[in-house]
């Protein structure tokens, strides 16, 4: 029982490193992409199947899982490893952003968030204390802080409320946690585009000496760019000797510039969500599989690939079940997508390792 993060080894070029998070559930080996599993169910794929593309640490959304099946329902099953199967360790996400980009008749104050389901319009008030509790009974291994995303663009005093607001919130989740022996409590750096309230806000957090730390309110619209900005100018604010999360951010260029920085675990809907499209993440590419070039190219997607994707079956093979609306195309994309994903970030780890990283990775560091 219990969290230790293990720093193994730094890079001498850049602050990239390579660790280990030790878990009640497991070890997760850092820098690691970490698939999206909102409704404990990372979509069109098997706990053995994401066991099979390299998977070691999977997140699921408190906000979806409290409007259904309920908190309660997954609780009684054993928690959220018995109710889906899956060994390993799991993140929840306080269900902060969900409230503020998904709801639209919404109000804030300093208690929490009154906002309408959309499933039934019913009126739900979720504050610090009932996200942690929510938490506490789905029983993951990593939990987040509730707290308040603001949106991109958004004036600078709304920004800094919302960043005050969250450190507030954040001291109710650690009074309110009542299970810190087995679940690790993360606290979320906002402050938008603002670099002086970012770092204040991390400044703030690392003094409460929590488990780990994220870097929250990026990828809410905002250009690239910015958000190179702010993670290069915070995450090395963030403890050494503590787990760095990167909300969000899942594609090649974000994950190694992050990376560089010193963040070690990252999370987005990019792989799923492309393969339910037809739409493959082929070594730094996003190929179409629908396109006509495909339907007589027998060779595999990515022969380096040990996917069952990319070992058994042909591009035309693809390219036919996404034409023909097949659930098995999606099914073994989505899968390729997230085998490539790990793989990219376990890549990355190695090099770390052997400090070859800035060099073999000098195509995704260049702006």
């Amino acid at each position: 029982m219990g969290f230790s993060f293990q720093l193994q080894a730094n890079c001498t070029q850049t602050q990239a490193r390579a660790g280990v998070f030790h878990t009640p559930h497991g070890r997760v080996e850092t820098p690691r992409f970490m698939p999206v599993g909102t409704l404990a169910t990372v979509k069109g794929l098997t706990p053995e199947q994401l066991e099979q593309a390299g998977s070691q640490m999977i997140l699921a959304n408190t906000y979806h899982l409290h409007l259904q099946p309920t908190e309660t329902i997954i609780e009684a099953a054993g928690g959220l490893h018995a109710f889906m199967g899956w060994e390993q360790p799991i993140l929840t996400d306080s269900g902060g952003f969900q409230v503020f980009s998904l709801s639209k008749l919404r109000q804030i104050s300093e208690e929490g968030v009154i906002f309408r389901s959309p499933r039934d319009g019913r009126k739900i008030n979720l504050t610090p204390e009932r996200a942690i509790a929510i938490q506490n009974a789905l029983g993951a291994d990593v939990i987040m802080a509730f707290d308040e995303c603001p949106p991109y663009p958004a004036e600078r005093s709304a920004v800094k409320d919302a960043t005050d607001r969250t450190y507030r919130w954040l001291e109710r989740c650690i009074r309110a946690h009542q299970r810190p022996q087995e679940q690790a409590l993360f606290g979320i750096v906002q402050g938008g585009v603002h670099l002086d309230l970012r770092e204040e806000a991390a400044r703030a957090l690392i003094e409460l000496d929590l488990p780990g730390y994220a870097i929250g309110g990026v990828s809410v619209g905002e250009p690239p760019e910015f958000i190179h900005e702010i993670v290069k100018a915070i995450a090395p604010l963030l403890p050494e000797a503590k787990p760095r999360y990167l909300m969000g951010v899942g594609t090649y260029r974000e994950m190694a510039r992050a990376i560089a920085s010193g963040i070690d675990l990252f999370d987005c809907v990019i792989p799923t969500r492309l393969g339910r499209h037809g739409a493959a993440l082929v070594r730094g590419e996003r190929w179409n599989l629908k396109n006509a070039r495909f339907k007589e190219d027998y060779r595999p997607l990515d022969e380096t690939c040990p996917c069952a994707a990319c070992q058994r079956h042909s591009r035309a093979y693809l390219n036919h079940l996404i034409k023909s609306r097949e659930m098995l195309g999606y099914i073994l994309i989505s899968l390729h997508n997230v085998t490539e994903l790990i793989r990219f970030t376990q890549e990355i780890r190695a090099a770390i390792l052997a400090d070859r990283f800035a060099e073999e990775f000098a195509i995704w560091l260049e702006s």
